[in-house]
């Protein structure tokens, strides 16, 4: 008889929910985990980044706080003091998850899990070595930062977001951010709010190129506009010592070869999933590019074994790995999982904020599915002038024959809040029509989603229809 019911390896927001819901179901639940509690997310990733750019906002905005009648003399910021409360606030969110832990009565093993074989686990770790059985294995182990062969990048300066997030190096004056992906605009926005001087060189020919087009190029007019440098479309080709204890970036673009200097480098070109030490000798499941492949239950290639979040996932968000890590757990239980795994909204965490959720009108054009579109431009919306905030819109897509909801790209104040709503509506299956008969309060940001809404329909007076 096994140990266990379910061992899960990796205690970040696909494994702790899981192993919380698969208690919650009646399984006897083990957790194996060699670092913090909350993984990636709770201690490198989103809360870190969040906790510092509240910080930035906040120093910003006392900046220029003169314009809304506030005076403010002599505002500095310390930047160790910014990452002590970035540390507070992921403990006390790490000390949640642990109480979460004991209150639904999981095992936790502190150490290196390697799998085995089916339903055996070894863990490694406080000195000693602990062989676990469990009838089925779910691996959440999440992702590491990618480092491309570039040389220099062991250069004194040179970081990932992990080391950035972890207080590494000192606040720099200047900062080369190599990718403009997630999470290499959202750390541009941290330190640019705080005076330092960003530069931005990305591979492809715009930065957050996964998102809707005009969404990127409205990030790239408002970084333009806030001092950052960007270029695009260029290959970096290493990183050198440069003048003054500075660091040298030469990248490319076609042939021509050019260069900047800055304090420290960040390497933000993505994340890969992280399977090292995890399996054992003979124990290969089917990966793709690094990544475990899973089928439509989250099992891998061998059976009993599953894996969910960014080890195995495209879409490496918290959220997605969490609602995946339900609904693996809940179909073990030969239940109906409570949320839909599929459809996942995305957030950017920039000023104004980025969202969207389901398709855009592109990409519903090149799948052969006639749609219609509304959008609404929120410099006409009450609370985004009170608040003093930058331009942005907010996009809805719908089927052109039923008007059935298919999806939203919104950039502005709050959109990573508003996006729930309209997942909340193409889960339920709702109509323009059937939204846009909530009553939106004022003056509020959600009053922009109505807009957009009545301008699918081209009943609205304030908005345009987006072509």
């Amino acid at each position: 008889m096994a140990d266990y019911d379910l061992i899960i390896l990796g205690a970040g927001p696909g494994g702790y929910v899981a192993a919380i819901r698969a208690a919650q179901l009646g399984m006897k639940t083990a957790i194996v985990e060699q670092g913090l509690l909350g993984g990636t997310c709770v201690n490198r990733g989103c809360i870190p980044a969040k906790t510092l750019l509240h910080s930035a906002e906040l120093y910003q905005q006392a900046q220029t706080s003169q314009d809304l009648g506030v005076t403010a003399r002599e505002v500095t910021f310390d930047f160790a003091q910014m990452h002590r409360r970035r540390a507070q606030v992921s403990e006390t969110l790490r000390g949640g998850v642990e109480k979460l832990l004991k209150a639904n009565r999981v095992t936790r093993f502190t150490g290196r899990g390697t799998i085995l074989g089916p339903g055996q686990v070894q863990v490694t770790g406080e000195g000693r070595v602990q062989a676990l059985t469990g009838d089925k294995i779910l691996i959440a182990t999440g992702s590491i930062p990618s480092t491309p062969p570039i040389p220099g990048l062991d250069l004194p300066g040179v970081v990932t977001s992990d080391g950035l997030m972890e207080g590494e190096p000192a606040f720099a004056r200047s900062l080369v951010i190599i990718g403009g992906g997630v999470i290499g605009v959202e750390i541009a926005s941290i330190y640019s709010a705080l005076g330092c001087q960003v530069t931005i060189v990305e591979a492809l020919d715009r930065i957050l190129a996964t998102l809707d087009r005009e969404i990127s190029q409205s990030l790239t007019m408002l970084f333009k506009r806030r001092g950052l440098k960007l270029f695009t479309g260029c290959s970096v080709k290493r990183i050198e010592p440069g003048q003054q204890e500075a660091l040298r970036c030469v990248f490319a673009k076609g042939d021509s070869e050019q260069s900047v200097e800055a304090q420290a480098v960040l390497v933000a070109v993505g994340r890969k999933a992280n399977t090292q030490g995890l399996f054992g000798s003979g124990v290969s499941p089917t990966l793709e590019r690094g990544r475990i492949l899973v089928d439509e239950a989250f099992q891998t290639s061998i059976p009993g074994i599953y894996a969910v979040g960014d080890v195995s996932s495209k879409t490496q968000l918290a959220h997605a790995a969490s609602a995946q890590g339900m609904a693996a757990v809940e179909g073990m239980a030969n239940r109906t999982p409570e949320v839909r795994a599929d459809l996942v909204p995305a957030c950017v965490y920039t000023s104004p904020e980025i969202a969207s959720v389901g398709i855009t009108a592109d990409e519903a054009k090149a799948a052969g599915i006639p749609v219609k579109t509304g959008k609404f431009v929120m410099s006409a919306n009450g609370r985004t002038l009170i608040d003093g905030a930058d331009r942005g819109f907010i996009k809805v897509v719908a089927q052109a024959e039923t008007g059935k909801v298919l999806g939203a790209q919104m950039m502005c104040q709050r959109a990573t809040d508003l996006v729930s709503i309209v997942t909340q509506a193409i889960v339920n299956g709702l109509s323009v029509e059937q939204m846009h008969r909530v009553m939106f309060p004022h003056p509020t940001f959600a009053e922009g989603l109505g807009e957009a809404l009545e301008a699918v329909e081209g009943s609205s007076i304030h908005t345009v229809r987006a072509m």
